[in-house]
Formats: structure tokens, sequence, C-alpha cells
């Protein structure tokens, strides 16, 4: 059951804009005292973030993002997915291993400003243009507290964000796979970018995390992108204890492929939700001092909107098509030929 809320975010609050998916929009909390009743102030980065004065934020706001929903015609209320994570994704893991998020009470006019300086942004160019022409939905009447996994005002931590996607092989592989069924997706997607004159894009192969060979994660960490420190992050998730707990509960679910429960059942949006979540770590400059683990983009999916028909779609035209077999071009892939005798059993 949803927790009871009790939180409310005050008529003052400041908000700086960082970041914006498909769905949702995150600001972060700069102030609950301000003189205007509501104000979203010009996002900032670097040096000048971490000059902002966070003195006048109450103690429940701190280390908080605030993140709210837009409005699209497949979007679920904030309430729905916290009842979700709360009943479902808690349970799987321990608190300290959870982006958490929490309902929050938005005040009159907060929705509204932010869309007005959403639409300024567009107008000066500000705003990234994949995501213009979509706004906050006024019609929610919450927002979600997120646990802040940036660096902010911590100039000696190093971030390093991934999607470890699916850490086992797909149960609809052919026997002789010689693509895992993340590798696979790559190889279709390259093909795809070739024809219409790109280059390949690289990354890592999700079954070397998952690998006892400390070599193999390395090899996994270099092709991370953004990490500043690959040897580090190495380290970080070698035999790493959420990850190995995020591997067995997709274990657990792996009726993921072209048979097993309904695409539209609770059990297949568990185990698609599982096998899309993102991995946060925080880790100290210097490699001394506490590591921060945490598994984030953990709302529960839905095949509503025609996505669940979309995963067995692409699934039956990976097998169909041959990707799971390979390509003549280069892969990064633990099951290509002789990569194979390195991982561990999956």
């Amino acid at each position: 059951m949803t927790k009871p809320i009790r939180i409310e975010l005050p008529v003052g609050v400041q908000l700086i804009y960082l970041a914006e998916g498909g769905a949702n929009v995150i600001y972060r909390i700069v102030s609950t005292c301000a003189k205007s009743p509501v104000g979203l102030r010009k996002g900032m980065t670097g040096a000048v973030a971490g000059a902002i004065d966070q003195s006048g934020v109450p103690p429940e706001f701190r280390g908080k993002l605030l993140r709210l929903r837009k409005d699209s015609k497949t979007g679920i209320s904030y309430q729905e997915i916290v009842q979700n994570f709360d009943k479902i994704i808690r349970p799987l893991f321990n608190p300290e291993e959870l982006v958490d998020q929490t309902l929050v009470t938005l005040p009159n006019g907060l929705v509204q400003r932010c869309n007005e300086q959403l639409h300024a942004a567009e107008v000066n160019g500000r705003r990234p243009k994949k995501r213009r022409g979509v706004y906050l939905s006024t019609n929610e009447p919450y927002g979600l507290l997120i646990t802040d996994m940036t660096t902010f005002n911590d100039p000696n931590a190093i971030l390093a964000e991934l999607k470890p996607k699916w850490l086992l092989q797909s149960p609809s592989a052919p026997i002789h796979a010689q693509r895992c069924r993340t590798c696979a997706l790559w190889d279709m997607k390259n093909g795809e970018t070739r024809k219409a004159g790109g280059s390949d894009e690289r990354s890592f192969c999700p079954l070397d995390l998952m690998s006892d060979n400390f070599e193999t994660v390395l090899r996994a960490t270099g092709l991370v992108k953004g990490c500043k420190d690959q040897q580090q992050l190495a380290r970080v998730l070698y035999r790493n204890r959420t990850l190995q707990k995020l591997h067995f509960h997709q274990k657990t679910m792996r009726d993921v492929g072209l048979h097993g429960p309904s695409a539209q059942s609770r059990e297949k949006s568990l185990a698609m939700t599982l096998r899309d979540c993102t991995m946060f770590i925080k880790m100290p400059c210097d490699d001394k001092g506490p590591v921060e683990v945490r598994l984030g983009d953990l709302d529960l999916k839905t095949g509503a909107g025609g996505k669940a028909q979309y995963w067995l779609n692409l699934e039956k035209r990976m097998v169909d098509e041959g990707w799971y077999m390979g390509t003549p071009h280069p892969s990064e892939c633990a099951l290509q030929g002789t990569r194979c005798n390195t991982q561990s059993s999956i």
C-alpha cells in the first residue's frame, strides 16, 4: 500500500531544471522560502551549480530531486507508480540499493509555471528539440521525491551510469546463439545505421558484468560511456551484490521471450522492468571512502499503448532475421567465438 501522504512542497519552492526523458522532467530543489510564490531557475552545471546555497531547504528535501510527470496518453499516475513500487519492487532489494521515490503534494500553480518555463526554453533554444511540444500534466497533483544520485555539492565524487539490461540470455534465443539478447539488438540497430550511411556504435556485453574473471568485467567497464575511472568501476561491479541480486531476479523471472505469460500480465511487466533499469554508481575520486550503488528507472512497465506487442515483435524479428546468430561485423558479445570459455555460468 502507498505510504501516507504527509509531505508537501511549500508554496515558495524554487526549482532548477536538470533533465528530462520521454515521461518525466527532473528538477533540483534549491530553496523553499523564496519571496516569489513559485519559481523556476535556469539549469546550472559544474562550478556554478556547486555554489548554490541550499541552506533554506528543509532536511526532508535534502539529497532529493523532484520528478514531475509529463502529459501523455499512456502516462500512469504517480500514486499508482508508488503503489507498484512499494508493493512489488521494494521487497526485492534492500533500501540502500534503490533510488527511492516518495509522493509529495504540489502547491497550486507550480506545474503551470514550470510549463511556462519549458515553453520559454523552447523559444530560446535551451530545451532539447526531441522533447519540445510535450509539457507537464496539469491533472497530476503529486510529484515524486527521488534519491539524488548526482555529484552535486560533492566535487570528490565520480558518477557512473549504466543499464545492466539482460544479464542472461533470452529463452527464445537459438541454442547455438552467438549473440546474447542485448548484443543481438545492438547488431540489428547497427545494421540499420549502416544502411542509412552511419557508423556502428559500441557497447559492453551485459554477460561480461557477471563474469568471475575480473579482466572480463574490466573489459566491459571500458565501454561504459561517461565514466572517468573504468578501473575503479570494474572493482565496484566485480561480484557486486546488488548486480548479483538483479541477475537472480532476472533469472527467476525469465519467461520473457516469445512464450510464457501474456505480454499484458503483471509477471511479464515485472520481468521487463528488471531488464530495463539503470544502475547508478557514485564513487570517491581517490578510491577511498564509501561507494553508493542504486538501481533506478524501476517504474513497473506495462504493455499498454502497443508496448506489449512491440516486445513480442522485436523478439520475433531478432529470431527470424538471425540476429542472435551473429554477423560478419565485430561484436563485444561474450558468446562470440572463443570468448565463451571466459564466462561464468548463466
